[in-house]
Order: structure tokens, then sequence, then C-alpha cells
């Protein structure tokens, strides 16, 4: 398929590297953030900045949304007026089932085709354009929005209409919180019991027991050296979204309420914007 023209609106940990993953697939990238600085760090790859929403949908054939939240994504997409008519419109921040409708409806107000289709990965994975794309809309828009799809993600998921995405992203992160607190926990068990943490991540490797994620994030819990991949404080809202969704269909997870105050507590010491493993900080005995 023939380049398209795509705006980038949302240009920070996931949206960046996304950009230049589309760049370097050869699609013309026009970017737009609210803070500009982190717009303009992408003129050096090709991007052309654009000064608001408005004009970052001029001549454009598709919009991508990678901002923090739902309010953000809707204010932004408001704000576009009726620039989104004709538009390929690929959502995929993490917005949850509420917003995600709204989104679909005022696309459809506006006129463009909407594509759910949130991504499972972090900064590395959005960097080598590795990322596991959950893709849910019509047939024909998702036809459309391949091109845009494999040059930012290694596997697409076609899932059904629109906000099946949404919903596999909010399961997919209630896992990643799962073994994100639990890991956090056991560490800090070994730390208080007087072992050195690094000895269960050897005990576990390569067994039944073992988990990538555990080599991936343990060591930085246990030597403090984390580099932000995601930060806390967007994990804390996906805990309030999968609990919301929860909600409104009668699930009871007896844990992640327990996740969700971890979360809080990491917050509230001022680790917002650390990476999501440094919750391993609240269960440390130190911290106590």
């Amino acid at each position: 398929m023939s380049a398209m023209r795509v705006a980038v609106l949302g240009t920070g940990i996931m949206g960046a590297p996304m950009a230049r993953n589309l760049l370097r697939a050869g699609h013309e990238v026009v970017v737009w953030n609210r803070t500009a600085e982190k717009a303009r760090a992408l003129e050096p790859d090709g991007a052309t900045v654009a000064d608001d929403p408005v004009g970052a949908l001029h001549g454009v054939d598709a919009v991508m949304t990678m901002l923090t939240d739902g309010a953000a994504v809707e204010a932004v997409a408001d704000a576009t007026g009726p620039g989104l008519a004709g538009k390929l419109w690929w959502q995929a921040s993490t917005v949850g089932m509420e917003a995600t409708q709204a989104l679909a409806e005022l696309a459809a107000q506006r006129g463009a085709t909407f594509v759910d289709a949130p991504v499972l990965g972090t900064k590395a994975p959005a960097e080598q354009g590795s990322l596991v794309v959950l893709a849910s809309g019509a047939d024909e828009a998702l036809d459309r929005a391949q091109p845009l799809f494999d040059a930012c993600g290694s596997r697409t998921m076609r899932l059904g209409g629109a906000g099946t995405g949404t919903r596999l992203k909010l399961v997919a992160n209630h896992w990643v919180a799962l073994v994100v607190n639990g890991l956090a926990e056991t560490l800090a068990l070994a730390e208080g019991l007087g072992l050195d943490g690094h000895t269960f991540l050897e005990a576990i490797d390569g067994g039944p027991l073992d988990l990538g994620y555990a080599h991936l994030k343990g060591p930085g819990m246990l030597d403090r050296d984390l580099p932000v991949a995601f930060p806390l404080r967007h994990a804390l809202k996906d805990v309030d979204l999968l609990l919301r969704a929860a909600h409104l269909h009668d699930v009871d997870l007896g844990l992640a309420p327990a996740m969700r105050e971890r979360f809080s507590r990491a917050v509230d010491q001022g680790l917002g914007d650390a990476d999501l493993a440094a919750v391993f900080e609240v269960s440390r005995p130190s911290s106590r």
C-alpha cells in the first residue's frame, strides 16, 4: 500500500517512538504534543511539527491518538472541530470502556472512521516496533490501518468490533499489575527475611515458576535502577479503569483493590513519575 500522511497526537513515552517507526516505514508524519518540546524532538527524524491539533489534522489521511486518558483524548478530538471528517482515527490510548464508547460516538458524529487499537508493550517494544496491536473495529477500517499497525508492532490481533481491543487491554493490564505487585512483595519479603533478593531470582530461573518479567524488573527493583518504561501514575490510572470495568460487569476482583492501594501509596510518596516497578519501595522493610 502507498504511504500515508499521519497525524500523531501525543508524543510522550509511547507516542514518540511510534511516530519514529511510522517515519521509518515511509509514512509522512505530523506531530503535536501539549508540551511542544516533545514534539519538536521528532523534527530531526523527519516529522512535521504542528502548533495545535487542528493544524496537525490538515491534509492527513489518518490520525493516531496516544494520550494520557480518555478526558485528554476527548478534549483534543473535540478541539479539532470538523478536522476529523473523512479521516481514519486510530485510538491507541488506554482509556477504558466508557471513554472508548464515547470516542466512537464522537467519531461517528464527526464523520471519522474509528479504530480502537490499544497496544501491549512499553517504551522498549515501542522503540523496537515490536508492540502487539489489539485491533478492533470494522474490517475495512482495520485493513486501512494495517500499514500503520505493521510499522509500530510485530503482531496485530484482530478482535472484532470497536471496544474489544480496549476490553482485552484492561485484562492484560490486570495481569501486569498482578505480576509487578507480586514480584515487588516477594522481593521485599526476601529482603525482610535477611536474604539477597537475587537468590530468589536465581532459584526460579529456568523452572516452572520462572517468569521473564521477574528477570526484566527484579534486578532493577533490588538495585534501585529502574529506567522509566511506564510511569507508575499511569499504572494507577489503568487499575482504576479495570476496576470500573469489573464493577460494571459484576466481576469480583479481590486483589485489584489491594494493588490499587499499593500504587496509590507509591504515588503519594512521590513516585508517580517513576517506573511502575518502583511500587517495590512501599513494601521493602526500609519504607516503614
